[in-house]
């Protein structure tokens, strides 16, 4: 490179491998990569194909903090990342990491975006941090304890405090993890925009294949540690069948114009699949969903108020009035945008915290009246980060924890069905905080079928999940009926609400707003725009086409399809 040359390449990745210390194999293996400035690329592939590492080293925490055995060159913007320091990268590079918790160091919103401009002395570090703030909606929250944040409102924030140093590159490793799905869409167009008007290199790691779609210009794929292809967006998405191998599936979209207009281009927006469709008769009756029976009741809120005291003393309220009943037999989706109170409802439930106001019962008994272990074999909480119920040194122990505490008999046989059951068997013996992230849910499912509760209570259960390990989430799930006697899910993926449940709440400012089924639920625009929810691709796109009610998968949209045209109902399988 001439002296004085700018770069044309954001990044340049040249012959790079890395080990982590004592892995059997490298985690990368041989990459060669160039990121052309101003793009927006979006790095895919499987859990555990090696995309964390590889942008981790953009940023130099790859091998100055990771250290192992590296070998090769990165560069940003022309700098060598192994000879220069994560401090002086973080000018250039800007890293919103997976465990974004992790990253808020200060009390406050506006202490936690300020704190880097402040401390590289920044004269400006005032005004970017409200430019900051007010790009990704939390300056409401500028005074608030990061602590009493959701995990959404603290995803936002990270990002913001990454935005106030204005970088060259952004790396933001699951955009949309935790987020409700309009603020999902909010961070995608806020990067979009930073990158339109600044020119910011703009690179995700992202499991859902409609936001690569939508705002992805290039799409590189990993696999085994290194890149397989790295291509135009549209191109990228063509090549259903390899993202398929790779457990990548394509937009819900994509797979039903493939398979109603296969002559039509790969569709990247919903209107664009639309537009393929026109004229494709689609106008097949909704297959009948027999009503879930009605079993009795197995917990109940009623008249709950509850909040949570603020270090100068006043109370912020996050459930106020919540009056709900859970019976026996159903699947229940909770919904509702960032800070809704959706985590606090479940905690309520657990007896672990006891309202302000109000009642909680749990199959009769009022969680004020018992300590929380006595309820524990009746119900279990696996939280929003897995990684959090490890306690033991292996996925079995773990598992065995609860029964074997409790004096269950037969607790080893158990234990090696429920392994059996969730297909972990093979990694029995491994510590649970070390598996991927697809291992860790289904390891976390495993520990609750060992309590073998009444009610089950489930905190994003799908989050940061690549679709294939999303879907094998959504399964086991639908396996859990023999077994527990409700199940409850509080989450912000639309696609396992029509997936999997039966009965749809939704909170709003700490209210039931709604009470129904995902089918209502998405056919009504005014409910979900005003929790900040939006449908899956496939139901806005039966609701462009027309289609009442909605279809909630692409195989109900096909067999709608086929039905009108008198296709036999395995047509497209």
């Amino acid at each position: 490179m001439n002296s004085g040359q700018e770069p044309t390449s954001a990044i340049e990745v040249d012959g790079l491998r890395f080990r982590y210390p004592g892995a059997d194999v490298e985690a990368l293996t041989g990459v060669d990569l160039r990121i052309e400035r101003g793009d927006i690329t979006a790095v895919v592939g499987g859990n555990g194909s090696g995309k964390t590492t590889l942008c981790k080293t953009f940023n130099g925490l790859v091998p100055h903090y990771w250290s192992g055995d590296f070998a090769g060159t990165v560069r940003v913007c022309g700098v060598d990342t192994r000879t220069t320091s994560v401090a002086d990268l973080s000018h250039l590079v800007g890293y919103v990491y997976q465990d974004f918790g992790n990253q808020l160091v200060r009390p406050t919103v506006r202490d936690e975006v300020s704190f880097a401009p402040v401390n590289f002395g920044l004269d400006d570090h005032a005004e970017r941090t409200e430019e900051a703030m007010e790009l990704l909606g939390v300056a409401h929250l500028a005074d608030r304890f990061t602590w009493q944040l959701s995990g959404g409102q603290q995803h936002l924030v990270a990002l913001a405090g990454v935005l106030a140093l204005r970088p060259e590159v952004i790396v933001v490793d699951e955009p949309v993890a935790e987020l409700d799905p309009a603020r999902a869409e909010g961070i995608y167009e806020a990067l979009t925009g930073l990158n339109t008007r600044l020119g910011t290199t703009i690179v995700v790691i992202e499991h859902h294949a409609e936001f690569v779609a939508r705002y992805a210009r290039t799409v590189l794929l990993m696999a085994d540690g290194a890149p397989v292809w790295h291509l135009p967006v549209r191109e990228a998405l063509e090549r259903h069948e390899e993202l398929d191998r790779h457990g990548i599936p394509a937009p819900q979209i994509a797979g039903a114009v493939r398979a109603l207009a296969p002559a039509a281009p790969v569709p990247l927006t919903v209107p664009e699949a639309a537009e393929a469709l026109r004229g494709v008769p689609l106008g097949g009756p909704a297959a009948a969903t027999p009503a879930p029976p009605v079993g009795e009741t197995v917990a109940e809120l009623v008249g709950v108020h509850h909040g949570y005291r603020e270090v100068g003393g006043g109370l912020t309220r996050v459930l106020q009035g919540v009056d709900l009943t859970l019976r026996a037999g159903e699947r229940v989706a909770l919904v509702g945008g960032n800070g809704a109170g959706k985590s606090t409802l479940l905690r309520l439930l657990t007896g672990l915290k006891v309202p302000r106001e109000g009642t909680v019962r749990v199959e009769g008994t009022d969680t004020r009246t018992v300590r929380p272990a006595a309820l524990a074999d009746r119900v279990c909480h696996l939280y929003q980060r897995p990684e959090q119920m490890f306690l033991k040194d292996n996925v079995r122990e773990d598992i065995a924890m609860f029964p074997r505490g409790r004096g269950v008999p037969d607790t080893d046989a158990l234990v090696d069905s429920i392994l059996d059951r969730i297909r972990l068997t093979d990694l029995a013996d491994r510590d649970g905080r070390l598996l991927s992230g697809g291992q860790q849910r289904r390891a976390t499912l495993g520990i609750g079928l060992g309590v073998r509760p009444a009610l089950l209570l489930l905190d994003e259960p799908t989050s940061s999940l690549d679709t294939a390990s999303r879907d094998a989430v959504i399964a086991m799930l639908d396996s859990l009926a023999e077994t527990i006697r409700c199940t409850v899910v509080a989450t912000h993926d639309m696609h396992l609400v029509a997936a999997w449940a039966q009965r749809v709440v939704v909170l709003d400012g700490g209210r039931i707003v709604a009470d129904t089924d995902p089918a209502a639920l998405f056919a009504d625009p005014d409910l979900m725009d005003s929790v900040g929810l939006i449908p899956p691709q496939i139901v806005r796109l039966g609701l462009e086409l027309g289609m009442e009610p909605p279809p909630l998968s692409v195989a109900e949209l096909l067999d709608r399809g086929l039905a009108t045209t008198g296709g036999g109902s395995d047509a497209h399988r």
